[in-house]
């Protein structure tokens, strides 16, 4: 399992407990990891071997919430949230996702269109106080003119601020841009922030 043998982004089956498993280097919230794939009459067996194994080394369980707030730091969109069918590559940051060098695909015209005719980009806000978590839809002005709203946030606990997202207009989505986003009726204010937040060389997934 080491980087030699596993590198990122491969996959391959490996046994556990018995259990014959697809394991996928990649990782959702920006730490060196895999994601196994197991029938779900195994996965109880995989599960409890793993956590027993895991318990001389300080491994602990967590939930979605502490998920959410590590993909957030990381910068990674979620279908649904800051990623639909009303959003494009270009505009969420994803278009180097997209083999635009391939000769066709299905959708290429379209994609070649939507990238010219960019007028938003999703920025990564930062706000001084952990505990102003802007739970979606909060309107985001600058200078006084409503210019977006925010599609997710949370507590980034590893950069001990709380994080926003929100697709801006191209000329106020800069790193550095200060803007504010209004908290239950009142306005505080954040500014937008270099991606990833958080470990932007990917050491860590790569390690």
């Amino acid at each position: 399992m080491s980087h030699k043998n596993f590198p990122f982004m491969h996959s391959r089956e490996i046994e556990i407990a018995g259990v014959i498993l697809r394991a996928t280097r990649i990782t959702y919230v920006g730490e060196l990891g895999w994601e196994l794939y197991i029938e779900s009459d195994q996965a109880s067996k995989v599960w409890t071997t793993l956590i027993n194994a895991g318990k001389n080394h300080g491994m602990k369980t967590c939930g979605y919430r502490a998920i959410e707030s590590l993909r957030l730091e990381k910068g990674y969109r979620a279908w649904g949230v800051e990623i639909s069918t009303e959003t494009n590559p270009w505009d969420a940051g994803l278009g180097f996702a997209v083999a635009m060098k391939k000769d066709s695909f299905i959708g290429k015209v379209a994609l070649m269109k939507s990238k010219e005719d960019v007028t938003r980009k999703l920025g990564a806000i930062l706000f001084d106080d952990i505990r102003q978590v802007p739970l979606g839809n909060e309107p985001v002005r600058v200078g006084g003119q409503i210019v977006g709203r925010i599609k997710s946030g949370g507590q980034g606990y590893t950069l001990g601020k709380a994080i926003g997202y929100a697709y801006l207009p191209i000329a106020h989505s800069e790193a550095g841009t200060i803007l504010d986003v209004e908290f239950f009726g009142q306005w505080r204010q954040g500014v937008i922030a270099t991606e990833p937040l958080f470990d932007p060389t990917n050491a860590k997934i790569r390690a």
